[in-house]
Formats: C-alpha cells, sequence, structure tokens
C-alpha cells in the first residue's frame, strides 16, 4: 500500500499540463482540465461507498498544496474505513457550524421578540446599546462557548466602579444565554446567574445609606 503513495511530486504538480487525472494514490487525484484562461488544476478525492462512485474535491492545486491534499485524503479514508461517508460527513459539518448562533445574534433575536413586551423603542435600544457596549468581546463568539470566566471578565472591571450598569448588564447577558438555552443552541447552568452562582464570586453591590446623597 505505501508504495502506491504519493506518487506525484511539488515539480510535477507545477509542471504537468496533460489533460486528465493523474493519481497521487490512496484515492487522491491531480485533476487537470482546460479552460479559457488555460489549464485548470484540482485536487478530487474519488470513492467508492455502498457500491455508488463519488467525488470530493479539496480545491485548487494553486491554493492547495500537494502536503494539505495528502492529508484530507488521509482525513477521508479514515472515514471511510469507519463506514463513514466523507461527503456526509463534511455537509453534517457545516449544518452544524450553520446552525451555531453567536451572542449577539441571540441578543438581536431576543430584543425582536421581546419588543413588544418592553415599555417602549427607547427601552428597547437602551437594552441592546448597553449589550453591545460592554459586551464586545463576546458578540461574535458562538453562544454555546460562552462561559463564567467570559462573564467575569467583562463584569469584574465595571462591577464597583459603576455597579447598577453593572448589575442591569448581569441581567441581561443571564437573558440572552436562556435564550440560546431555550432554543437548543447551548445547555448546562446560565454562567450569568446571580443566585447560586455569581453570587459566591463577585461582591455583593452595596446598597445606598438613608440619607446618603
Amino acid at each position: 500500500m505505501a508504495r502506491q503513495l504519493k506518487r506525484l511530486t511539488t515539480r510535477t504538480v507545477a509542471t504537468l499540463a496533460k489533460i486528465g487525472r493523474h493519481a497521487d494514490g490512496g484515492n487522491l487525484y491531480l485533476t487537470i482540465s482546460k479552460t479559457d484562461g488555460g489549464l485548470s488544476k484540482r485536487w478530487t478525492f474519488m470513492f467508492a461507498l455502498a457500491g455508488k462512485q463519488r467525488e470530493a474535491g479539496f480545491g485548487s492545486a494553486s491554493i492547495v498544496t500537494l502536503a494539505e491534499a495528502r492529508e484530507k485524503a488521509a482525513e477521508y479514508r479514515s472515514m471511510l474505513a469507519k463506514g463513514l461517508d466523507p461527503l456526509d460527513a463534511k455537509k453534517a459539518a457545516r449544518d452544524a457550524e450553520a446552525a451555531r448562533k453567536t451572542f449577539g445574534q441571540c441578543a438581536d433575536e431576543l430584543i425582536k421578540s421581546k419588543r413588544r413586551e418592553w415599555r417602549s423603542e427607547k427601552h428597547a435600544g437602551q437594552w441592546r446599546k448597553t449589550v453591545a457596549e460592554y459586551c464586545g468581546p463576546i458578540w461574535e463568539e458562538s453562544v454555546d462557548a460562552i462561559d463564567t470566566q467570559a462573564i467575569l471578565s467583562i463584569l469584574k472591571p465595571i462591577w464597583e466602579t459603576i455597579p447598577e450598569t453593572a448589575s442591569r448588564l448581569r441581567g441581561r447577558i443571564e437573558a440572552v444565554l436562556d435564550y440560546g438555552k431555550a432554543h437548543g443552541l447551548r445547555s448546562g447552568e446560565n454562567p450569568a446567574a446571580w443566585r447560586g452562582h455569581l453570587a459566591l464570586i463577585l461582591p455583593r453591590r452595596q446598597k445606598l445609606t438613608k440619607g446618603h446623597q
């Protein structure tokens, strides 16, 4: 089997001009075709599964190196050895990625769904402004990846300097993460919850004493 692999060289890939498929071994081919602009060279992975011939593209040979194509081919061969269809697995991974939503997307969706319940458009605007202003570090993060450390990195710098804003912000982050959980986008406990969680980590807000200005 080892002698069947790595038939091509980097120089061959660069200089070969014969139209057709050229085997590197292990189901990997350099496919050369003619185009209006000259020659097109791309990597293809040919395989048969359940009696059907299938083809997967690894990209242009001008972008994907021979070593990278071989690495990808090895990954696909490993999936085939486990009885998995590499194309189905690739589609499933794309679908899973598309299903993931960022914290910012969840925040906007929550605001949109709650807008009618809130007392005014101004309140909705303030709600988003507060979250967007302070949650920059997690705004583009997948909502299922946000943990306690991420929450603390946002709250700690303002917890004692602007406590009212910090407390309000914590509640809004908690609501966004609850929204994500309710829609199946995350699981487990809410890392922004106060009772039984952040209350044991952050100092309690000081209440104003009577007569204090």
